[in-house]
Order: structure tokens, then C-alpha cells, then sequence
């Protein structure tokens, strides 16, 4: 889950590499680093902390030369050391690494190579730079030194490698981690993720697995694991630089929440003959799986109601990381609908990859035009959503309802219906944002203190109170848990003691009643009830009220404050909403 970054051109390389670096911090900000190539040396700054520190500290951005490649991690192995912190060198100081991903042997090459080799870090990156290293000795260009080296790797790695010895060209590698190439006037880019020169080109070449690219001033060469020169024209990335900007506000999320009505109008926007070709799809399958991780998980539990509701087709969610377990019931009659917004989750794709390979059909959801999974995908759908850079799913999560809705209208045969009501329901959304935003700051203020959340809910918003308490958690750092109402007689009542905060999401649909119902038993034991609802009750201590809209499209009623709530909480302690501690952005290890 860390970020890498590689550039050659006419241009001082460190300060393109640093501003690519900071549109890629969502990926990793426990270290950071830049290495370039000047006088036939390798010059390497890196510390820990996010880059505005480290760039205070070193100027990162002050490193001569044409060629450099950078590093933003979030650790896997190894602590948060600067000894950690990439890019690795090798014992000889003549060439560097940066790598993201996971080197499952790393432990029996780095016996292997102790003897020869001197170790500095407690990473898995390192064993990569010594194994190139000793192939280079032997006579071996930079190319030839890495194909060899990544034949003895088990893992996952997309990897930019730079050496003093051929100090005009970047070698870089993919296998199971995301690695695009950026085509400029003149110069040339390597990243994990496009939006890091995006500022610089839209014109792009994805790297699939086992494909080594020599990335050089003059031009881009890429080969295939048999060494065939593969010949793949650029395509084009629609999304524009500014949609990944602040706009002025504080942090990414409040401007990506507040973006939330827009991304229902985008996500609405859709091929209507694709969507139906997809619905059909699924409505024609023996068994129809849907697997997922995180807030996309809970989107998918949402669409799961909606399949079932609109269009009586039953379907199961299994996360993601839990999908190989399931394997023995995959098989040719089986649709897998793999919903990632990045398109790049490392448990998602191994899923896919497994269900693939015994027949399924695969459909994808995802954000990121030509990712991972909408190539591997038989169908995709977009979410139109644009960049988001908040760690945490906000708009992107409200897109990935918006084409479960779709999808469940198109299999009624209903499509043009739906998008026209899901259009509509934008503007009541945008208005809820207006009139709680106050409110919720208010409840930030006086809540933050506590160590324990719950939110409840019942049917098909149940999901909203396992996302609403994901939120919390990963940007708060405060306990939540989100639950069916029903559920807490089993146990979690036991929890609730004086003051501690229930959030009972309870539209006026069928579940009304005994939701608030099950909001009065908390109270009964010292409970605070923050209402979310259209419909105010005195067991409320605070009411958030939110549109009414049809039963079926409260989910999205509800979301933004959900959402506000946790931004608030975050802000109020002092945290960084972006960047939550030991996440990152795109999950790209198991």
C-alpha cells in the first residue's frame, strides 16, 4: 500500500517526483524519500514522517539530476524507521529501489545473501536491491540484473529500480500491484497511480503482471515475462488535475462529502444499453456473488437488499478476504460482482482471479478508469466519481449505492424510472448536508470525549450503521460498532452504561417502530440517542433529520450525516480526516 513514483526528462527530476509524490500520499505517509541520479551518483534523502516533514527537513525537491524515483510508504515490513524508509540501496551504493508490495521469501533470500550482501533495513524491499545487485556483477545490464532478480520473488511488487551504471533509464516491474507508465512531451513517468502526473499527462500505458518496462529519455520499451517486446499504444485518462485539489477547503473529505450530490448525478450517468446488458447478465445467473471489502462491502450488503426488494434476485456478499474459502461453489453458472473502488484491492483480485479461473463471470464496479479489475472484468461500470483522495470512502461509497440502484432497476425493466428518481434525489441530499452541518458540529463538540459509539439500525439500513461506525473508527480513532437493531438484546446491550452515544438510524419506513424501540432500551440503561431520521421522537437527545425520500432509497438519505459525523468527531480531536494512522487508501496487500 505504499507509493512509488519514478520520472526522466530534460527537467531537475526531484521537484516533478516530489509534487507526484504528494498527490500519492493517501497511499502511505509513515515515511517518505527521493533518490536521483548526478556525476555518475546516487543522491538519497529520506526520512520518516509525512513528506511536508521530511521535505523541511532534507528539501527533497533540491536533488540535481534528470532521472529520480520517490517513495511513500506505509509499513508492512519492518517498523517506521529512517533505516525503513525506501528507497534501498545497494551495498555499493549504486542502485536504488522503491517497491510496493509484499515478498512473501524475503526471509530465505535474505539467508542466502547475508553472507555476501550487508543489510541495513528490517524490509522485505531491501532483499530486491542486493539480488540485483549480484546479477549486475556478473556482467548483466539493469534490465537483465532485474528480470533475474524478481525469477526468485514470491509476492506481490510493482518496482522502479535506477542505477549509476545505465543512469539513463528506469527499469520498473509489476506482478499483483498496480504500476502505470505516463507518456509526456520528452519526459516519462512511472507511478502507482496516474493522478500523481496527471498534471503533467493524461496519456497512459497499465502495466499487467510480469511485464518489465525500460523506461528511458528516448522512449518506453515493454517486454512480457517470455522477454517479447510488447507493443501497447497510450490510452487517455478523462479525469483533470483540479477534481483532486482541496477547492479551498480544509481537508479532502469535507470537500469529497460535500461532492456527494454530484457523484448521485455522475454515477446516474450511465450507458443505458450497458447497464441492461450487465443487469441481464446477473439476472440470468444460477448463483450471483458479490464480494468486497470495507465501505464496499457495505454497499454491496445494500445492493444484496435491492436485487432482493426490486427485482427478487437473491444473491450472498463475502468479503473479499474471506472469498478463497468459498471456492468449491464457484463454477461456470456463477456471475461475481467485484465492486473496488480503486480497482486494486489486493483480496478482491485474488478472488476474481480464482473465480475467473473456474468459469465465473465477472463484473466490476469500480472508480479508476483502466484499473486491475475493470481489465480483468468480462463488464464494468464506472462510478463516474472522479478522484477521491480522502482515505476514507465518501463519495465513492454513495456512487457504489447509486449502481446497485441502477442495476436493480434495470432487472425490473425499470431503468429510465430509477435514474430519473436517483437524479431527483440529489437535491434533498445536498440540502441535508446544509441543515445538520451545524448540528453535528455541536455533537462533535460535546461527544468527543467518548471512548464508545453504536449505531443501530434494521433492514436494508443496517449496512448504514456497520458504515457509519467504520467511518468513526478509522478517522476518530474512537470505538464504534454498527449492528442490527435486533441484535443488541444479544449481547452489546451488556456495553451500554451512562452517556454512551446510540446512533439509532430509523427513517419513518416499516422498521420505524422497533427501531426506536430498540433506541428506548438503551436509554432505559444511560444511553444518548442521536436520532437519524425524518421523523423527530422524544427519545431523540439529538435529531438529525434527514429528507424523505421513498423507502428504498434511505440509505442515501442518510449517508452525508453519517459521514459529516465522523468528519467532525476527527476534527474536533485534532486528527487528520485524510490521512486516519495505519490506513491507506488503496489496500494493495493481503
Amino acid at each position: 500500500m505504499c507509493g512509488i513514483v519514478g520520472f526522466i526528462g530534460k527537467e531537475q527530476a526531484s521537484p516533478v517526483v516530489l509534487r507526484a509524490l504528494t498527490k500519492l500520499e493517501y497511499r502511505g505517509y509513515d515515511s517518505a524519500g527521493v533518490a536521483s541520479i548526478s556525476d555518475s551518483k546516487i543522491l538519497l534523502k529520506k526520512d520518516v514522517g509525512k513528506i511536508a516533514e521530511v521535505q523541511g527537513k532534507y528539501a527533497l525537491d533540491g536533488l540535481p539530476g534528470t532521472i529520480a524515483i520517490g517513495h511513500v510508504r506505509w509499513a508492512t515490513h519492518g517498523k517506521v524507521t529512517v533505516a525503513n524508509a525506501h528507497p534501498h540501496m545497494d551495498c555499493d551504493g549504486k542502485i536504488a529501489v522503491v517497491h510496493n508490495g509484499i515478498i512473501e521469501n524475503y526471509q530465505e533470500l535474505r539467508h542466502q545473501l547475508e553472507g555476501d550482501h550487508k543489510f541495513v533495513s528490517d524490509t522485505d524491499t531491501e532483499i530486491v536491491c542486493h539480488l540485483i545487485e549480484t546479477y549486475m556483477r556478473m556482467g548483466n545490464s539493469l534490465e537483465q540484473a532485474v528480470i533475474a532478480a524478481i525469477q526468485q520473488l514470491v509476492g506481490s511488487y510493482a518496482l522502479a529500480v535506477i542505477s549509476v551504471d545505465e543512469p539513463n533509464k528506469i527499469v520498473a516491474v509489476r506482478k499483483s500491484s498496480p504500476l502505470v507508465i505516463g507518456i509526456g512531451d520528452g519526459e516519462y513517468f512511472v507511478a502507482s497511480d496516474a493522478l500523481s502526473f496527471l498534471d503533467k499527462t493524461n496519456q497512459v500505458i497499465f502495466m499487467e503482471d510480469d511485464e518489465v518496462a525500460v523506461i528511458a529519455g528516448d522512449g518506453v520499451d515493454i517486454y512480457n515475462k517470455k522477454g517479447k517486446h510488447v507493443n501497447r499504444k497510450p490510452t487517455k485518462i478523462e479525469w483533470e488535475w483540479d477534481q483532486a485539489s482541496k477547492n479551498g477547503h480544509d481537508y479532502f473529505m469535507l470537500k469529497e462529502i460535500i461532492e456527494g450530490p454530484e457523484a448521485i448525478q455522475n454515477a446516474a450517468t450511465q450507458d443505458k444499453k450497458h447497464v441492461m446488458d450487465v443487469a441481464m447478465t446477473i439476472l440470468r445467473a444460477e448463483q450471483v456473488v458479490i464480494t468486497a471489502c470495507g465501505s464496499s462491502r457495505y454497499a454491496a450488503l445494500i445492493g444484496r437488499y435491492l436485487f432482493s426488494q426490486l427485482a427478487g434476485k437473491f444473491c450472498d456478499v463475502v468479503m473479499a478476504s474471506e472469498f478463497q474459502y468459498f471456492a468449491s461453489s464457484i463454477d461456470k453458472h456463477t456471475v461475481v460482482i467485484a465492486v473496488s473502488q480503486s480497482g486494486e484491492t489486493a483480496d478482491v483480485m485474488e478472488g476474481v482471479k480464482m473465480a475467473r479461473d473456474k468459469g465465473a463471470k465477472i463484473i466490476s464496479i469500480v472508480n479508476v478508469p483502466g484499473s486491475s479489475l475493470a481489465r480483468i472484468a468480462h463488464k464494468a461500470l464506472y462510478l463516474n466519481c472522479g478522484p477521491e483522495i480522502c482515505v476514507a470512502a465518501t463519495k465513492s461509497f454513495i456512487a457504489q449505492l447509486v449502481i446497485f440502484y441502477l442495476l436493480s432497476f434495470a432487472m425490473m425493466n425499470k431503468l429510465d424510472q430509477g435514474t430519473k428518481q436517483l437524479k431527483g434525489l440529489s437535491v434533498g441530499v445536498n440540502g441535508s448536508f446544509d441543515e445538520n452541518s451545524q448540528k453535528l458540529m455541536v455533537l462533535a463538540d460535546k461527544l468527543h470525549e467518548q471512548g464508545n459509539f453504536y449505531y443501530i439500525a434494521r433492514g436494508i439500513n443496517f449496512a448504514m450503521a456497520s458504515e457509519g461506525a467504520l467511518k468513526l473508527k478509522e478517522l476518530s480513532y474512537i470505538h464504534a460498532e454498527g449492528m442490527p437493531a435486533g441484535e443488541l438484546k444479544h449481547g452489546t446491550i451488556a456495553l451500554i452504561e451512562e452517556g454512551t452515544p446510540v446512533v439509532a438510524i430509523c427513517p419513518n419506513d416499516e422498521t420505524y417502530h422497533e427501531t426506536v424501540s430498540n433506541a428506548i432500551e438503551t436509554k432505559a440503561r444511560g444511553a444518548f440517542i442521536i436520532g437519524v431520521s425524518d421523523r423527530d421522537n422524544e427519545v431523540y437527545d439529538a435529531w438529525i433529520k434527514v429528507p424523505e425520500v421513498e423507502d428504498i432509497f434511505y440509505p442515501l438519505s442518510v449517508v452525508l450525516p453519517l459521514q459529516l459525523l465522523a468528519y467532525y468527531l476527527a476534527v474536533r480531536l485534532g486528527k487528520d480526516p485524510d490521512k486516519p494512522r495505519n490506513l491507506a487508501k488503496s489496500v494493495t496487500v493481503k
